[in-house]
């Protein structure tokens, strides 16, 4: 990303040309919500990694406002060699959206819901579980775009303790943060590349039944330090140990 920093905007495809058009409701947020004009700049991107910073050469007032864009520049940025997959355990209330949200400005480059044992919320099949899940891709949309980020987060289809297990035997390294292991995150030994599951779970912990089969597959329990974090906050806090001792930073 540039060094300064405008607002970001999200498209399905970002065209090539000279010139772009940007409207629906991004256009709404962009000419009602931040009341932008002709001449400021703002950033454009497909939230895959490809980004253009635009000009606004002309506001096009209305019921549907519509931008005409003058790109000034056009840039890709890469994912990481070492990408970080969240699997966050189902909480209650608004913790599960401000994990999903703090997680997506820490980094976090994939994030899996987990229907753990002790998750007192239940994200059923149907219309409901849609629902929560829509909540959960759109918190990570909005804060992809507060963090300046190229790429969105994609919020995946929430899994069971099987399927996470799985996902941790494909993994370059699983980790699960567990309070009491005796192995703190930064004495780990870090892949230069490929991806890292970082198992975060619910506000009552995770069962030693849960902590068996992901470590049966090649998972490490670990701890962050000597406090206990909550569900919403421990992911965000890792991926930031994550970010100094990898390559993710540099």
């Amino acid at each position: 990303m540039p060094s300064t920093t405008p607002p970001v905007f999200l498209v399905t495809e970002l065209p090539a040309g000279p010139s772009l058009v940007l409207d629906g409701e991004e256009a709404r947020h962009a000419a009602t919500v931040r009341r932008m004009r002709a001449g400021e700049r703002l950033v454009v991107s497909d939230g895959r990694g490809s980004a253009a910073e635009c000009v606004i050469a002309e506001v096009r007032p209305g019921r549907e406002p519509v931008l005409d864009l003058s790109v000034s520049r056009r840039w890709t940025e890469p994912e990481p060699a070492v990408r970080v997959v969240v699997a966050q355990a189902l909480a209650k209330g608004d913790r599960g959206e401000l994990a999903v949200e703090l997680a997506t400005e820490a980094g976090a480059d994939e994030i899996l819901p987990w229907r753990a044992e002790r998750s007192v919320v239940r994200w059923e099949e149907g219309p409901r579980g849609a629902k929560a899940l829509a909540r959960w891709q759109n918190t990570a949309r909005a804060a992809a775009k507060q963090a300046r980020r190229a790429w969105v987060p994609p919020v995946r289809e929430p899994v069971t303790t099987a399927e996470l297990a799985a996902v941790a035997a494909r993994a370059a390294c699983a980790v699960v943060l567990e309070g009491s292991a005796s192995q703190r995150l930064t004495e780990l030994t870090l892949p230069d590349a490929g991806d890292v599951l970082l198992v975060v779970g619910p506000e009552g912990g995770i069962t030693d039944g849960e902590l068996e089969a992901l470590t049966a597959e090649g998972a490490l329990a670990v701890r962050l330090g000597p406090t206990v974090l909550r569900t919403s906050t421990a992911a965000a806090v890792a991926l930031g140990a994550l970010g100094a001792m990898t390559s993710r930073w540099a």
